[in-house]
């Protein structure tokens, strides 16, 4: 058992000028591990910084992130049943969370805890292939999207993503491949195809990354572009059929057995592949994000660091969106705060 703690002091800016100023308690979880045979194992994690009342199509709540009992039927092959993480590739989805001072959009606007079941297949002792089905929500549409689904559009009746996922490791775990592609039907004959790749060294005390992330959605199910709709529209809708990409870039260095540092940056394009309603076809916003970080740690071999991390987001609307009403000013963050895995027992 242990609880993920990580609390900062953080200042919030809006094109240069201060918009606020606060203490924040960022991630406070409860993680519970163990096993009750050489075959079970089971995991559950609870998020005390979010909570809604039990979903309707999980019947769970949203602060519930791992539910899951793993049954290892053999040395090659491992079943995962219950609330699960969904198996996308990628690094920056991959690491824990409270590891993450700032997400990419696409990553940041997936609801990635669901219930479903996985098998896990060792093919060799550097190869490992996931087969997994999950719901695609949790709640009802109009918990989802923005706006509940278009008019015309029926819900999915059977509203699950299946994934299939390929993790690699190569010259002595060097270098690690994390792909993974996804399809479901959010709903009838609105399809969701998700391709995500990780690309990963991480040898002494370097660690860089480049991840790559593409959605092509009947539904947005990340809602960006549906929420780029202003008081010009007196009956705003979800957008239909769009598009993301995605490129994050990070490169740790360790410099010292008590210090890290970090640069990370993210390019994110999203836009509508064929026009409905008032989304016309083409671009809609980009945007870009630079961070940099310090961390500290005092105590070595332990889980506890003091950061200080600094974050520019720049965004671009076309004017596709600002014929919209949409709004994106670049924004600015800086961050100083403390993080600790504290081992209970």
């Amino acid at each position: 058992m242990n609880l993920q703690f990580s609390t900062s002091g953080v200042a919030n800016f809006i094109e240069g000028d201060l918009e606020d100023a606060s203490f924040k308690l960022n991630r406070v979880k409860l993680e519970i591990l163990g096993s009750f045979s050489k075959q079970f194992s089971y995991h559950f994690r609870q998020s005390f910084n979010k909570y809604s009342n039990p979903h309707s199509l999980d019947n769970l709540s949203s602060s519930i992130e791992y539910a899951l009992v793993n049954w290892k039927m053999s040395d090659r092959f491992t079943l995962t049943v219950g609330k699960q993480d969904i198996a996308l590739g990628g690094y920056e989805y991959y690491v824990n969370a409270i590891k993450v001072r700032e997400y990419s959009e696409f990553n940041d606007n997936i609801s990635c805890y669901q219930a479903g079941v996985a098998g896990r297949f060792n093919l060799s002792s550097t190869n490992e292939l996931v087969l997994q089905v999950v719901n695609n929500r949790s709640g009802e549409n109009d918990e989802t999207y923005l706006y509940g689904l278009p008019q015309g559009v029926e819900k999915a009746k059977v509203p699950v993503l299946s994934t299939v996922n390929w993790n690699g490791f190569f010259f002595d775990n060097a270098v690690q491949l994390r792909y993974a592609a996804s399809y479901g039907q959010l709903a009838e004959g609105k399809n969701l195809y998700c391709f995500t790749a990780g690309n990963i060294y991480e040898k002494g005390p370097v660690i860089a990354y480049i991840d790559l992330m593409y959605s092509r959605e009947g539904l947005d199910s990340k809602g960006i572009i549906s929420d780029l709709q202003g008081p010009v529209l007196m009956t705003p809708s979800t957008a239909q059929n769009a598009e993301y990409f995605t490129t994050v870039v990070n490169f740790d260095y360790r410099i010292h057995p008590n210090w890290n540092l970090y640069l990370k940056g993210a390019y994110e394009t999203a836009g509508i592949y064929k026009t409905n309603g008032p989304f016309e076809k083409g671009l809609y916003r980009t945007t870009w994000n630079a961070q940099a970080c310090v961390e500290y740690f005092p105590m070595r071999n332990s889980e506890l660091l003091i950061f200080a991390h600094l974050l520019y987001k720049g965004y671009h609307l076309t004017r596709r969106a600002q014929a919209l009403g949409g709004m994106s000013p670049d924004t600015q963050r800086i961050s100083i705060g403390l993080v600790y895995s504290i081992p209970v027992f």
